[in-house]
């Protein structure tokens, strides 16, 4: 694989080293590690345990996506700043490995949080998040190191694909642990198991990867403190460059609110709207797991044939279609079949906007544009969640003034802020279209 790394823009230089089937296995097996955490933590056991355990009722809701919108505000501002650092230093991995410590010692440290401890079950959640969010950045900026640019869609789907197996493989080991061992606190153990699963995946890639993108020379005048201010200023005048881009990341900014709230508060509609219990939950998501391996893999394929134009605006359609129908839906069968679609269709959106990013930005900087891919990701995942839990909790108090019931009061404020992700996700689509096709191919 040829790399072209320019330093300065007047120099360049070319470095040409095979990339190995087991870098690729150990970069996959990260995605398999850290897709525990977004199983059991972000989307099942410690979403549902948070927000009925710790806090309770629709004020768990709102301060659920408060704590996510933390998180995202700090990841949004340290990791542009890191990505140049990490571009001119050849340090990819070892911020990856700085931010993987943080998601996996506060995964761990979840295990102390009980009821009532809203402090502490908010600032565990919020380190956590920041290490994962942060690392996946990272992790991002890994694959044009071992991906030529005709094959990142399929092997960014194949990260996404061998990913949802390792949160299969996390639940399912979770719900044997909370089904066969009888104790008081065994939910708190999921997360100590979590952490080490996540632990072990990782190491592969910290072993056996390599970055090929040589270290970049640092402007006269200019140290690691301050050139990433300066390289910051320079990245965005770069992205004004590249309109495609630029068109593509305000059109993900707001199509991918309705994703992250959809994967952020699922287990908390199923608890709402359902009453599923926590192996329900657990159920639930190994359904969306499994469905959401065959969604990166089939438009891993799609994206590489067609076009990641083509292929974002399909599942974007499915997604909106899918999300309306959560409106209405009122049986537990339903909602189970409505979350396998979901599952195919959302792993595929997230899978293809990491493909294009890829394909768009120029190698030198991949780093860099990922960081701006990953400020993107972070005021999405910072808007959606403090606005779909502020609007679920207001929903709930307005119907409650109504004179319902509080069960019916907060499934129907469920319900209005469910409309919410379907806003975003028809408006992101609208702002899809105007990218030209040939995005999905450009160098």
């Amino acid at each position: 694989m040829e790399i072209s790394v320019n330093a300065n823009a007047a120099t360049v230089q070319k470095r040409k080293i095979p990339v190995s089937r087991r870098e690729r296995w150990a970069w996959y097996m990260y995605d398999f590690g850290n897709s525990a955490y977004a199983a059991v933590v972000l989307m099942t056991v410690y979403s549902a345990y948070f927000k009925n355990t710790v806090v309770g009722g629709s004020e768990g809701s709102r301060l659920w996506g408060l704590s996510i919108s933390i998180a995202m505000l700090v990841v949004a501002i340290s990791t542009p700043i890191l990505g140049v650092v990490a571009d001119y230093s050849r340090s990819k991995k070892r911020i990856l490995n700085l931010y993987t410590g943080l998601v996996i010692a506060f995964t761990a440290c979840l295990y102390f949080v009980q009821k009532g401890n809203i402090g502490i079950g908010m600032a565990f959640f919020i380190l956590a998040e920041i290490g994962y969010r942060g690392a996946q950045v990272f992790y991002n900026a890994l694959l044009p190191e071992i991906a030529d640019k005709e094959e990142m869609g399929t092997i960014s789907g194949n990260g996404w694909a061998i990913g949802s197996l390792g949160g299969i493989v996390a639940l399912v080991l979770v719900l044997a642990l909370i089904s066969l061992v009888k104790i008081p606190g065994v939910i708190s153990l999921s997360f100590i198991l979590t952490a080490l699963f996540f632990l072990l995946s990782s190491l592969p890639l910290f072993l056996w990867v390599r970055e090929r993108t040589a270290a970049r020379p640092l402007p006269d005048g200019h140290t690691y403190f301050t050139v990433p201010f300066r390289q910051i200023a320079h990245t965005f005048m770069e992205a004004r460059k590249h309109k495609e881009f630029l068109k593509f990341l305000i059109a993900f900014t707001i199509y991918n609110v309705g994703i992250i709230v959809t994967f952020d508060f699922a287990s908390i509609i199923g608890t709402v709207l359902f009453q599923l219990k926590q192996q329900e939950l657990i159920l639930l998501m190994m359904v969306v797991s499994v469905t959401s391996v065959a969604g990166a893999y089939v438009f891993g394929i799609f994206a590489d044939r067609s076009g990641g134009k083509t292929a974002l605006v399909v599942a974007l359609v499915a997604m909106s279609i899918i999300a309306s129908a959560l409106v209405v839906v009122n049986t537990r069968l339903m909602f189970f079949v409505i979350a396998g679609f979901a599952g195919f269709m959302l792993t595929g959106v997230q899978s293809v906007s990491r493909m294009m990013v890829s394909m768009l930005a120029p190698h030198e900087q991949t780093a860099e544009f990922y960081g701006l891919f990953a400020v993107a990701a972070s005021v999405s995942a910072f808007i959606g969640p403090a606005v779909y839990g502020t609007l679920a909790h207001w929903g709930s108090n307005m119907y409650l003034r109504r004179g319902l019931e509080a069960i019916p009061a907060e499934q129907a404020g469920m319900r209005l802020a469910i409309v919410s992700i379907v806003v975003f996700l028809l408006v992101g689509l609208a702002l899809l279209m105007f990218v030209r096709n040939r995005v999905s191919r450009n160098a």
